[in-house]
């Protein structure tokens, strides 16, 4: 089969097409990527190099060479991880979330119309729901629960959301999606939270900390995530479907920070408490028991060991984010 992977030179996308290429070496891998900030080539450059992937450097908003893409590709399936998504930068400028993440899902729903396709998969965001109190641990997030979303980056993702659910019921359009927790693991971009904790703490730099660091995220490694999503598009029952996918593994910001400066035998006194997010949500907690019950899957990978092999991978890779440093932490 043919995959579109849009999206793939960032970082859930990138770990997609590795995921991909080891398990479905059969299967041609097209990548489509506009090279944004987060989008790093070097991620690829070595599969591109080696022709086991094909690359197009490609903003899913533009109409024209999206289509003359589909007309000579032809893809069975279109799996879209292409979107801002860093919530700090939608509150600073909300016009090029909306442009991207609902208006470029909507571009590439019309092309997969219009060229037919087996299916269109969208990664979603658990964060089109909301938040959750903190002091309600039973509470948890499941596929019927409302749509509320805190920031210019939930209501982009959940607007684009809406409109793959209105062309599967209008247009009969084969399509899934998947709302998955926070993700963590290789090539993740240095703005987040994990990554850019890990790199000030070897450079001996302040850890900036939102509020108290008492927000609370459900973490799930990017391998895991990447499973969940080659089983749904797999799986024909799926079609029309929405998956929550989450790790189970809840923690307080401020208490991965003490990990990580505990695994890297750095001083706490590097933690900076800065002034919060605005719309900071508050606690994100999914109960993906249904994709536990359809298809099985399971998150194979604790936090515990999780976080080590993340922090093993970003001290033997400097040569990757070395140059994306500056960006982030000058």
């Amino acid at each position: 089969m043919k995959i579109i992977v849009t999206g793939g030179a960032g970082f859930i996308g990138s770990n997609f097409i590795f995921h991909m290429l080891k398990y479905h070496p059969e299967d041609k891998i097209i990548c489509i990527d506009k090279l944004t900030y987060a989008g790093n080539l070097a991620t690829l450059k070595q599969l591109i190099a080696d022709e086991k992937i094909s690359f197009f450097k490609l903003d899913i908003c533009d109409r024209e060479r999206i289509y003359a893409l589909f007309e000579r590709e032809r893809p069975d399936i279109v799996v879209n991880f292409a979107a801002e998504s860093h919530v700090d930068r939608s509150i600073d400028n909300p016009g090029i979330f909306l442009f991207t993440n609902t208006l470029g899902t909507g571009v590439l729903l019309d092309a997969c119309m219009k060229y037919g396709i087996k299916r269109y998969h969208q990664v979603s965001t658990d964060e089109v729901y909301g938040d959750l109190p903190l002091d309600r641990p039973d509470m948890f997030f499941t596929e019927s629960s409302p749509i509320k979303t805190s920031s210019p980056y939930s209501a982009s993702k959940a607007g684009a959301d809406m409109l793959v659910q209105a062309y599967h019921r209008t247009y009969k359009l084969p399509v899934s999606i998947s709302r998955c927790s926070n993700n963590y693991g290789p090539y993740h971009f240095p703005e987040k939270l994990i990554p850019l904790m890990i790199i000030n703490a070897l450079h001996d730099k302040p850890l900036p900390v939102y509020g108290q660091g008492i927000n609370v995220r459900d973490w799930l490694y990017v391998e895991d995530h990447c499973r969940a999503i080659d089983m749904i598009i797999h799986d024909d029952d799926c079609v029309g479907e929405v998956f929550n996918i989450g790790g189970h593994n809840e923690m307080r910001n401020i208490d991965i920070v003490k990990l990580i400066c505990s695994e890297l035998g750095k001083p706490e006194s590097l933690i900076h408490f800065v002034t919060d997010r605005k719309g900071h949500d508050l606690r994100y907690a999914i109960d993906p028991t249904k994709i536990y019950l359809r298809l099985g899957w399971r998150p194979e990978t604790r936090f515990a060991d999780g976080i080590r092999k993340t922090i093993k991978w970003y001290l033997e890779n400097e040569s990757w984010w070395r140059p994306l440093v500056k960006i982030t932490t000058a």
